[in-house]
């Protein structure tokens, strides 16, 4: 990172030591990735700079966390070994007492005080991942089932807005890795949210996911964007305040009659109302607005009266600003229905 991005990072922490009592600091990737330090903004470069204490934890449901433990201990600097206060062993299955001598090797080998055993907890086991590397996971469609297809983008967000459809019997849901195509056989395309709407639209049209996209319009498939994604389906997103990065404006997929301006405003509510003919709960939570007569035809209407979203007139493709959408089975069982699909349980 260069001197800019620290700083506003170092902003941005003292505006929340402000406001909050407590502020819990969530590193990403690993401490030893020495390779990258020199440039490193999310692990030992934050705690340095910010004079944070460090909790290490090892996940021993991946393996080897001994050597995980100590192996970190053994390579990092050593001022960032002293900001270490100690460690935690998360997600073991079983008995602990069997790990006793492990806990105590890793002491020993460390200098770092052990913190405890967190045990596997099947209910945290179930809360939505907010790491988008569990996507990449090979899927294994099952035959009969009609696919429902999602590219990963590079700053996808939101992604546990497409969970309840992997409990639908009738459909296979798909999250599509960079390197491969959209499948030609997908029922329904759907396009997610994202951290960063203008980049990962450059992201999608790098993998010629744009070209499948398009050529699943002209087949008449079902297109779905929500929120990021949304945006994308519109004619034009313009930021041009830099809320992304650089001041840009760039043509989206032009496949919904909408235009999109980013801003520094952030809508985030809770939202009850009405889509395809089927009630509706969700949540708002997005930056900019989308204007243009694409959303004369919209998506929802919510028990404010205001209208959200947009539909094309051939009813192929769908934009809206709502997560958890899904999760009505309802609303689910009138989506699939348009690919004759029973659903809702």
């Amino acid at each position: 990172i260069d001197a800019s991005d620290a700083r506003v990072l170092g902003e941005s922490y003292d505006r929340l030591r402000a406001a909050c009592d407590i502020v819990v600091v969530e590193g990403a990737g690993s401490p030893a990735e020495i390779n990258l330090r020199a440039g490193d903004i999310a692990n030992m470069g934050f705690a340095r700079a910010a004079n944070v204490p460090v909790v290490l934890i090892g996940d021993i449901d991946r393996g080897g966390v001994i050597a995980s433990l100590v192996g970190t201990r053994a390579v990092i600097d050593p001022d960032d070994a002293v900001m270490i206060r100690g460690f935690l062993i998360n997600k073991f299955r079983g008995d602990p007492t069997l790990f006793e001598d492990g806990y105590r090797e890793i002491e020993t080998r460390s200098g770092w005080p052990g913190f405890g055993v967190i045990p596997w907890l099947r209910a945290a086991s179930r809360l939505p991942s907010e790491d988008a590397v569990i996507l990449e996971r090979p899927a294994d469609p099952r035959e009969g089932r009609k696919l429902i297809a999602c590219p990963i983008l590079p700053r996808i967000s939101n992604f546990d807005d497409l969970d309840p459809l992997k409990l639908e019997p009738g459909v296979e849901l798909v999250m599509v890795p960079p390197g491969r195509p959209i499948p030609a056989e997908a029922a329904i395309v759907i396009l997610p949210g994202s951290k960063a709407t203008i980049a990962d639209l450059a992201a999608l049209r790098s993998e010629g996911w744009d070209i499948d996209i398009k050529a699943h319009h002209r087949r008449g498939g079902l297109i779905v964007g929500l929120c990021g994604g949304y945006q994308m389906l519109g004619r034009r997103i313009a930021d041009p305040l830099g809320i992304e990065g650089a001041p840009a404006e760039v043509e989206g997929l032009g496949l919904l009659d909408v235009e999109t301006t980013l801003s520094p405003a952030k809508t985030l509510r809770r939202v009850h109302g009405e889509a395809l003919g089927a009630a509706i709960e969700g949540y708002e939570m997005h930056m900019g607005k989308t204007v243009g007569p694409g959303t004369a035809h919209p998506f929802a209407v919510l028990k404010d009266g205001k209208p959200d979203g947009a539909i094309n007139r051939e009813g192929n493709v769908i934009g809206s600003y709502l997560h958890g959408l899904f999760a009505s089975p309802d609303l689910r069982h009138a989506l699939l229905s348009r690919i004759d699909v029973a659903g809702g349980g």
